[in-house]
């Protein structure tokens, strides 16, 4: 996993260095550039800590800053401000990537994990899930609690003369 990101890093690092001429320019190679650094933070964190709820956390961290990082890199082929066509390259090594990364996740152990009581967790198949989806937001039981009747300012009670 490590050295896929490193590879990403890698083709992210030429792809900034070619960016770097003006302001606008200069933001887009922080942008990718950063972005790939967080990959492989991301990574460290997630192997570092145990907890799945945490290494999940974290791989959706790497997911958007690979998304974030190819937005980018499309963003200056686009508008044409890169010498050389990076798209297909990097399409290549995030698809890459993604597979290993992939297994990677599919590897977490979901017994390793606490309740965070921010009410996300990744795998709804626990008991202390069940209990907090019932307590979030029911499109379907909130609205059964209005009257169609009741609409537009309308009195129930007049419209049943």
């Amino acid at each position: 996993m490590y050295k896929k990101s490193q590879e990403l890093f890698d083709l992210a690092e030429v792809i900034a260095d070619s960016l770097k001429e003006d302001k606008m320019k200069e933001h887009l190679a922080v942008q990718i550039f950063s972005n790939a650094a967080l990959i492989q933070a991301k990574i460290a964190g997630a192997e570092g800590g145990g907890l799945y709820t945490l290494r999940m956390q974290n791989a959706v961290l790497i997911k958007l800053a690979t998304q974030d990082m190819f937005n980018a890199i499309s963003f200056a082929s686009m508008v044409e401000i890169n010498e050389e066509d990076y798209v297909d390259l990097m399409r290549d090594k995030i698809d890459e990537f993604r597979v290993v990364f992939n297994e990677w996740v599919r590897g977490f152990d979901k017994t390793y994990d606490i309740p965070d009581n921010w009410a996300i967790r990744f795998d709804a198949s626990t008991p202390e899930q069940e209990k907090l989806e019932e307590l979030m937001f029911d499109e379907d039981r909130f609205f059964d609690d209005f009257d169609d009747d009741e609409e537009l300012g309308e009195d129930p009670e007049e419209s049943e003369e």
